[in-house]
């Protein structure tokens, strides 16, 4: 007997009864991180104790959590066990492993990176029999260059316009980039001021034990001398519009393309990703030693492919791409 896997919105295990990030409401759900594109109103939600935080500060309702900590193993049901791992992408995201007595192990990673961040757990590596996991950058071009000369070329940018006496405004999302953000941007010795939202979040993250450079609230008024950290804004908005001379700069994975620049209407484009790379899913793929692979999202075909070719038992999930999304 093997692990049957169901993909709509979300995937769904009938015979234990769970699904895994579903988009649509469930009765019972893993919740692997607190992005919205993997939160919804559940009435019974598996997750990790910061995601459990983080998600009822994004999504306000009742549900019953049971939030589980990692590396704790507990019983899901009569036969299977269920045991969290850090995934690395931002705070609290996990890994779940479910382990049956008839049906064998199954991974899925939900988002995830190998590569150590400042603002996300060190990612684990389980075994496991049957491996689902995400493919975002799962196409050999997608390999990020070193974080520190990453990080090298944003205090550059930042120091220039400084200098020069602008403001560098720095786009990432709220949860997660911001905080692997204004952690090396605080490494680096700026004065940061955050984008409300970016500041509720944070801060939120700080409720979960997390620690932070020093850091104010966007004032227009006083932003002079500040790094501003925000979610990205189109050049026009009222937000940029409220800061002359204003130089701003897109954080993302996607920055790796040539037109990222151009595309994101910024001064710059920075590769810094909390997704893994091409190289590192395949050193995922290696260290886990599933026997079949299931992708998901991102560039799925691609890497099952590509997987298919070095001798594993492969298929894509879905074939949904996110590169429309990137630069949203």
């Amino acid at each position: 007997m093997d692990w049957d896997v169901r993909y709509r919105d979300g995937i769904h295990l009938p015979q234990i009864g769970w699904s895994l990030d579903s988009r649509r409401r469930v009765e019972r759900c893993f919740v692997s991180h607190a992005h919205f594109d993997h939160l919804a109103r559940h009435r019974e939600i598996l997750c990790s104790p910061t995601t459990a935080h983080l998600a009822q500060v994004r999504l306000r309702g009742r549900r019953t959590v049971h939030a589980l900590p990692f590396g704790r193993t507990e019983s899901l049901s009569l036969s299977c066990a269920v045991t969290l791992h850090p995934a690395g992408h931002i705070a609290g995201s996990a890994m779940i492993l479910l382990e049956d007595e008839q049906l064998g192990s199954l991974l899925y990673t939900g988002d995830f990176k190998l590569r150590p961040g400042l603002a996300a757990e060190a990612c684990a590596v389980p075994r496991a029999d049957l491996l689902i996991m995400e493919t975002t950058f799962g196409r050999e071009r997608y390999s990020m260059p070193p974080a520190e000369a990453v990080w090298a070329d944003i205090v550059t940018f930042c120091r220039e316009t400084l200098s020069a006496g602008g403001i560098p405004v720095l786009f990432a999302y709220s949860l997660g980039k911001a905080q692997e953000v204004i952690a090396g941007l605080g490494r680096a010795g700026f004065p940061l001021m955050l984008h409300r939202e970016v500041e509720r979040m944070t801060r939120a993250c700080e409720a979960c034990g997390w620690k932070f450079p020093e850091y104010m609230e966007f004032d227009s008024r006083t932003a002079g001398g500040y790094v501003v950290v925000c979610p990205p804004q189109g050049r026009q908005s009222a937000f940029i519009r409220r800061l002359p001379g204003a130089r701003t700069a897109v954080v993302t994975g996607w920055a790796i393309d040539s037109g990222a620049r151009w595309r994101s209407g910024c001064d710059a484009a920075f590769p810094l990703s909390d997704h893994a790379d091409f190289p590192d899913l395949l050193r995922f793929v290696e260290e886990v030693r599933p026997k079949r692979v299931l992708t998901l999202h991102g560039f799925a075909a691609d890497f099952a492919s590509e997987l298919r070719r070095r001798g594993h038992d492969a298929r894509a999930l879905s074939l949904a791409d996110q590169l429309d999304l990137a630069l949203a």
